[in-house]
């Protein structure tokens, strides 16, 4: 094939790309919109290039960290509609490779629970949920009747309804659900 043979077999192809190429530079057309919120502020707030039509945005701001950081007493009271001191049926659960943990609260019941239970939470690992706790020093109390049994203030409505629980002290182990 000659030089020029070639360039008339290309040439279909390139007259066939110029009707794309100024199609190209148009602006978009929407055929069709089917409603909703244009997701135009989303992106100009990411400020990845300046607009040719007026001054670049500004960052977004970056919030500042606090200078003390939130500890313990800056999370608490801690409250637990769902869950209240009570008894406990016994069931059956299958967890496999849950650690075991209870379910405590700061009043009587958890209180008596836990000196009670303190060395079997101990040579099981287990951790503590307390979920109803005012104060640091009332969760320091609970904390001196477990030692070597880690306890943390949370919130338990939704650990409450995914196990279907609605009092405590409760141990929750890989086998079942007891008091």
């Amino acid at each position: 094939m000659t030089k020029s043979h070639l360039a008339l077999r290309g040439l279909p192809v390139l007259l066939a790309a110029l009707p794309l190429a100024s199609w190209a530079a148009e602006p978009l057309t929407v055929v069709e919109d089917r409603g909703g919120t244009s997701a135009l502020p989303y992106y100009e707030a990411l400020n990845l290039r300046p607009r040719g039509d007026g001054p670049a945005r500004s960052l977004i701001p970056t919030p500042q960290v606090p200078a003390t950081p939130a500890d313990e007493a800056a999370m608490l009271p801690v409250r637990s509609a769902k869950l209240t001191p009570g008894t406990v049926a016994r069931r059956v659960i299958e967890a496999p490779g849950l650690r075991p943990f209870v379910v405590i609260g700061d009043d009587e019941a958890s209180q008596v629970w836990l000196r009670r239970h303190a060395a079997s939470l101990r040579e099981r690992g287990a951790v503590g949920l307390v979920v109803n706790v005012e104060t640091v020093q009332a969760l320091a109390r609970l904390r001196a009747l477990v030692p070597g049994v880690p306890l943390a203030s949370v919130a338990g409505d939704d650990l409450a309804e995914r196990l279907g629980l609605r009092h405590y002290p409760a141990l929750i182990t890989a086998t079942g659900i007891e008091q």
